[in-house]
């Protein structure tokens, strides 16, 4: 500081030359940060819960299946997840899907929830919805539809990847 003016003294940054007027140069950007996303999926029909697992088997998304409710719970003990597909009935077990929501609700809660039924009835829509779930699709379910879902909760897929759009698919895959 200058005793006479109280002001600090000047000093030139990232200049070879002091007075030159030229701007300091900036650091090379940082490489982009790549986030990471969760996925469960909770389905007792083998071919689906593999097709739903290929469907997020990609870069910058970590995927988890449960064949079981026991299964689910365990995964969601584990960790919070980002987005949940679950089925309603796994199992034989009506509320098994609505078990899963509930504790999801607890351990994930900010997991955007997708539910898959082949039995769309109002009772298990309505109590889907109490526990969280932020869509209800009947089976068959498209499987572009699903991803698009997810492709909104920030999730990559094989035909939406993280950071694209989700534009409209020509001839949908059907699960």
């Amino acid at each position: 500081m200058d005793p006479d003016t109280g002001r600090g003294a000047d000093v030139a940054l990232g200049s070879a030359r002091p007075g030159r007027g030229r701007a300091a140069r900036r650091p090379p950007s940082a490489p982009p940060v790549t986030v990471s996303r969760t996925v469960l999926v909770v389905e007792d029909e083998q071919s689906i819960r593999d097709i739903l697992a290929e469907l997020f088997d990609v870069d910058g998304t970590t995927t988890h299946v449960a064949g079981t409710l026991e299964e689910a719970k365990a995964a969601l003990a584990q960790r919070a997840y980002d987005l949940i597909v679950t089925d309603i009935r796994l199992g034989g077990k009506r509320d098994g899907g609505l078990q899963v929501m509930a504790a999801s609700g607890l351990l994930s809660p900010d997991a955007t929830v997708i539910v898959l039924t082949a039995y769309p009835d109002d009772d298990n829509r309505h109590a889907s919805r109490r526990l969280g779930a932020t869509h209800f699709l009947e089976k068959p379910v498209d499987l572009s539809t699903i991803a698009a879902l997810a492709s909104s909760a920030g999730v990559g897929s094989a035909i939406f990847p993280a950071g694209s759009s989700n534009g409209a698919v020509a001839g949908p895959p059907r699960m």
